[in-house]
């Protein structure tokens, strides 16, 4: 169905059908008077020529005749007829010419359904769901407000609407309480239209030239100049929608009264938030008004629930009224008989009424103070009053009488960490169990930075809520285009279609993590105890929900339509675990399994980590201020930066070749360039504080992180800011290096000590203290033990000055013991000089370089020279070197860390240098077997021979590139190829 069939088919017009003349007056003219056709008016407010004949003749005469009953009432169920709406659209306000002021519109009868129009507000008008409806009461006529007043009334409305989501129901006529209401709305309102959600429900039959508005989706611009003289009234332009009320009268005020108060309880129905089973709260604001606000207040306030009233105290008339005698009723709801009398004579003044309706509107004001906790009075000329806006929200929570979850869900909703800070979370509020963990889930869900905040800040701790129901249950929001690219990972990480609906798991969350950081990460979600611990879990709840499920079955406590409810919200209604003690904390990293807290066998799995868990949701889930507020929370900060730096990469290179829109690939870049950012300046930090600590930081293993270095991670993402930092440089340049201090000719002196050993003994060495910093293997540990047994002891108390300097940072590459930590500059004795030559990186590469030149003479030698029946010695020493090399290539792949073979491989042969060797092997063994054979396979062989050794001369350019001249021309020489 078409929006306009829609429309038209849903909601009507009134329209009077039958002449009833509101005067009863007898007057002597003939049967049929022009001059009574033309000036007698009906009750419905219409001459007889504006009506519409169309189930009688127009009467003959006006007058009735002797004997005849002009007893009959008119009435809107009686009198008019419904038929369907003729004036929807939009209005263009054309007065209004500092901005675009346009209104969307539509005429509906006075008893349309309060669903359809809900429905018609929110899917054809497209307004969002109200999380606050701020309906305005006040005067209609025109009255002038204190500066004050105004400032605090205009600024403190709007802000309390556009920081919440808030609705405001007004006349939407240009004048009285309405007219401020469009004035707040042009100084504060902004210029976003989606963001203007003022609904004027306004009468049609009061509205000056309304039948310029007649016409079926039409554009009408409109003039609210107003005519001085006419009854009627114009719309305000800063209005964003009109419900304009037609109950078939013309001129007539009060139709929307009923109308309007229907909606409002209807909207009141609605939730506030999907996740959340609050309803929208209301907020009556009262700003002047006449004698019928007071029925208005009274009414508000005597609802079941009630609904708060906030009334601007200096406004006038009635809200001046009610703002005394709130105050003076605080300690005795009766007044003195002075102050009475008073009271009565302001009333009379204020409304111009005698004694006796003065006193009936005293009893409607007694009446409203029975209920004067629900009314809040705000006054701007109080020094210590709060922000207007902060009341009008405090005013709401504690005027509905709901409970401080209830209260907490309202703030969540409008996303006012302010308002709850200050009146719900406040010392001493008595809490369920389990209400601020849901408000947690709540706040993560809806994204909510601040109340996330708010929540640490009191107490939340992540070991106590954060559990896998939870973890699993924040994967699985639907968030639109974050939710779709999400599933679209696991797609590609499991290489498989998931069907509708699927319910994603923390294991291919795992997947998901391992495929976007690659090489050889295991994720904890994937490891096998925890799989092992997952399934154990996922039966121990199945089991009891079925008991739990039939025993309520059996004692009636749940309804049978109920009874299916899966078990993934169990976590709502159940108190996470207390801590554990810090000796029995499991590590993804331990061999140990994760087990369930002890004494309580339905509890929930905690999760071994928190906010780094949380931290990878975020990244994940696309939401960057969340992200970076767990960021800094929790330990290894220089850790999660790296690694939120390579997954928004690859998530950004995933877009990239995907069918998505291309802004989302640029937005995971500057996602990522902002964390590298971060990373950069942490080690920035960390680097001019203590240089050795801020080494130690990039080369210790992340436990977490499945014992990655913050160094991998970061040449992994590509990040060259970060490696290209002083400390990250100086590092490199010591590990290269090694024990050997850096001198002039260095590599002059390396390869004559190669060829001469006793030379060994003349280089410069670093003494253990300036190599602290540095990841030694065991040997290297094992091997300087004398050493470690010789020092002094009182130099082991200096081990407290060289902790960690970023809190929870892993064990350094083949642990560096704290004795060595602790050691002063001595000399070395001439064994260790000699190892700690030929374990140097820099000594090993010169080493293996000379034999690999040695290795290419030979085996040119080979290939220039006649091939014998049986290998010559120079031949065999070939062989021997490229078995072995193949033997050592063998022992990579077999030691590498992913457990399958498939994806040992994988990532062995991701590397472009494998794949050269891989090659250059078999082509060197294919030779090889042909060359034992006679003639033409011994050809073949030595062809094949020529072919490999192409390869290996190939590989001197990897050999090049660590040259400082020739490296980046090697690189430059590479990508251009490429």
């Amino acid at each position: 169905m078409s929006r306009k069939s829609w429309i038209e088919e849903t909601f009507f017009r009134r329209e009077c059908v039958k002449f009833i003349p509101s005067s009863r007056d007898l007057h002597r003219c003939i049967p049929v008077c022009q001059v009574c056709q033309n000036l007698i008016r009906c009750c419905c407010g219409r001459l007889m020529g504006e009506h519409s004949w169309e189930e009688s003749s127009p009467p003959i005469s006006l007058c009735p005749g002797p004997g005849q009953d002009v007893a009959e009432d008119w009435s809107i169920e009686l009198h008019t007829k419904a038929s369907p709406t003729n004036a929807y659209g939009i209005i263009d306000f054309e007065d209004t010419a500092t901005r675009v002021c346009r209104a969307k519109y539509v005429r509906v009868a006075v008893d349309s359904k309060a669903e359809a129009l809900l429905q018609l507000m929110l899917r054809e008008w497209q307004m969002e769901r109200p999380k606050l409806l701020l309906t305005i009461q006040g005067g209609s006529e025109n009255f002038t407000l204190p500066p004050k007043v105004k400032q605090a009334f205009s600024k403190g409305l709007i802000t309390a609407a556009l920081s919440t989501g808030a609705w405001i129901l007004t006349d939407g006529i240009n004048t009285g309480v309405s007219k401020y209401v469009g004035e707040a709305v042009k100084i504060f309102g902004g210029h976003d239209l989606r963001k203007r959600n003022t609904v004027g429900i306004t009468p049609w039959g009061v509205i000056d030239n309304n039948m310029e508005l007649i016409g079926r989706d039409v554009f009408r611009p409109y003039q609210p100049l107003g005519n001085p003289l006419s009854k009627r009234v114009c719309l305000n332009g800063f209005h964003s929608h009109f419900l304009l009320v037609d109950d078939g009268t013309l001129g007539k005020h009060g139709c929307q009264q009923g109308f309007r108060k229907k909606l409002e309880k209807h909207i009141q129905l609605q939730k506030i938030h999907p996740r959340l089973n609050q309803g929208v709260p209301v907020v009556c604001v009262v700003v002047e008004g006449g004698p019928a606000i007071v029925s208005t207040v009274l009414d508000y306030v005597s609802n079941v629930p009630p609904v708060p009233v906030l009334v601007f105290e200096g406004s006038g008339r009635a809200a001046d009224l009610l703002a005394f005698l709130h105050k003076q009723t605080a300690a005795d709801r009766e007044l003195d008989a002075d102050i009475k009398d008073d009271f009565l004579i302001r009333i009379g003044d204020a409304f111009g009424v005698d004694r006796v309706e003065a006193s009936h509107l005293y009893s409607l004001f007694q009446q409203c103070m029975d209920h004067r906790q629900s009314i809040t009075i705000f006054d701007s000329e109080s020094e210590d009053q709060t922000a207007p806006d902060a009341a009008i929200l405090t005013a709401t929570l504690k005027g509905t009488k709901a409970s401080p979850a209830e209260q907490l869900s309202m703030a969540l909703a409008w996303d006012r960490a302010d308002i709850a800070q200050k009146d719900v979370l406040v010392y001493g509020q008595h809490w369920q169990v389990g209400s601020l963990e849901q408000a947690m889930l709540d706040a993560l869900v809806m994204d909510r930075v601040g109340f996330v905040k708010l929540l640490i800040d009191n107490g939340m701790t992540m070991c106590r809520f954060l559990t896998v129901d939870r973890l699993e249950e924040l994967y699985n929001t639907h968030q639109g285009q974050a939710d779709r690219f999400l599933h679209h990972l696991v797609e590609d990480a499991k290489q498989t279609s998931l069907p509708i609906g699927y319910r994603l798991s923390l294991i291919d969350i795992g997947l998901v993590i391992e495929y976007l950081i690659g090489g050889a990460y295991r994720s904890t979600y994937t490891r096998k105890h925890f799989r092992a611990a997952y399934s154990r879990l996922q039966d121990k709840q199945g089991r009891w929900n079925s008991s739990a499920s039939l025993s309520k079955q059996r004692r009636g406590l749940i309804p049978s339509s109920s009874r299916g409810r899966s078990l993934q919200d169990l976590q709502f209604f159940r108190t996470a675990q207390p801590y554990k003690c810090k000796e029995q904390d499991v590590s993804p990293g331990s061999s140990g399994e994760i087990t369930l807290s002890p004494g309580l066998d339905d509890a929930p799995l905690l999760v071994p980590f928190n906010f780094n868990d949380l931290f990878v949701w975020a990244v994940l889930q696309q939401r960057q201020q969340m992200a970076l507020f767990l960021w800094q929370h929790g330990e290894e900060a220089l850790a999660r930066a790296t690694v939120a730096c390579k997954l928004y990469r690859s998530m950004a290179f995933e877009a990239r070749q995907s069918s998505f829109d291309d802004n989302i690939a640029e937005r995971f870049k500057a996602y990522s360039l902002e964390f590298g950012q971060l990373a950069v300046d942490v080690l920035d930090c960390a680097f001019r504080q203590n240089e050795q600590m801020a080494m130690k930081l990039l080369t210790s293993e992340m436990e977490a992180w499945s014992h990655f270095t913050c160094l991998q991670m970061a040449v992994s993402s590509c990040h060259r800011p970060f490696v290209s930092h002083s400390c990250t440089q100086t590092l490199l340049t010591d590990l290269w290096t090694g024990p050997l201090n850096m001198t002039k000719s260095l590599f002059l002196k390396i390869i004559l000590s190669l060829l001469l050993p006793p030379s060994i003994l003349l280089l410069e060495f670093k003494s253990k203290a300036e190599m602290c910093h540095v990841p030694q293997s065991h040997e290297a540990m094992l091997f300087g033990l004398d050493s470690v047994k010789s020092a002094p002891a009182h130099e082991g108390t200096d081990r407290t000055g060289s902790q960690d300097a970023e809190r929870g940072q892993g064990k350094c590459l083949g642990p560096v013991s704290e004795t060595v930590s602790s050691m002063t500059m001595q000399c070395l004795s001439w064994i260790t000089r000699i190892y700690e030559f030929y374990t140097a990186p820099v000594v090993k590469f010169w080493f293996h370089t000379m034999f690999y030149l040695a290795f290419l003479m030979l085996f040119s030698y080979v290939i220039l020279v006649k091939m014998e029946d049986r290998p010559s010695v120079q031949e065999w020493l070939v062989i021997a070197y490229i078995l072995s090399t193949a033997v050592e290539k063998t022992r990579e792949v077999l030691m590498s860390e992913p457990r399958k073979l498939r994806h040992k491989l994988k990532i062995w042969f991701s590397e472009y240098w494998n794949l050269s060797d891989f090659i250059a092997i078999l082509l060197f063994l294919a030779g090889l077997a042909m060359r034992w054979h006679v003639d033409p396979y011994r050809t073949a062989g030595r062809i094949a021979y020529c072919l490999d050794i192409i390869f290996w001369f190939i590989r001197v350019t990897d050999l090049l590139a660590v040259n400082q001249h020739a490296g980046p021309y090697l690189t430059m020489i590479t990508k251009m190829c490429c």
